[in-house]
């Protein structure tokens, strides 16, 4: 049996994936932000202090994809890259004052981005959790 593209669960995760980075767009356009600087910061504004690898970890992007997009935003202002004190080898990941200013005005975002798929609560959910669980299968957290 041959499937067409639209048959094909790997196309409807590709083209929705599509679609989510679409909708993120006029969300955070008027912020200054791209989707990957949103994730970055909503993931240190949740905690601050992480380091290159730890955020690397939680965001599932190899050092060479974090780090340009960690240094344009440090030129950016909002946020600060240092040296850790007890392992060198580690660097930390701090929101500046303009940085926890724009994880702030982030606050609606999510809202927005929920009111624009129709899903419930309980739905979006849900889904986020099978999609969770499919990528955990596919590919596993590096320890």
């Amino acid at each position: 049996m041959t499937l067409t593209p639209s048959d094909m669960l790997c196309f409807a995760l590709h083209s929705a994936a599509h679609a989510v980075h679409a909708a993120y767009a006029p969300l955070l356009q008027p912020l200054g932000l791209t989707y990957p600087q949103y994730l970055a910061i909503s993931a240190l504004n949740a905690t601050d202090g992480l380091t290159v690898s730890q955020l690397g970890a939680e965001l599932r992007l190899e050092s060479n994809t974090l780090t340009p997009l960690l240094k344009r935003m440090e030129s950016a202002g909002w946020l600060t890259r240092s040296r850790d004190t007890r392992d060198e080898r580690q660097v930390r990941l701090r929101l500046t004052d303009a940085g926890r200013s724009l994880a702030a005005q982030t606050a609606l975002v999510p809202r927005a981005f929920a009111e624009k798929t129709g899903l419930q609560q309980s739905e979006l959910a849900d889904l986020r959790d099978i999609l969770a669980a499919l990528r955990d299968r596919l590919k596993p957290a590096k320890a």
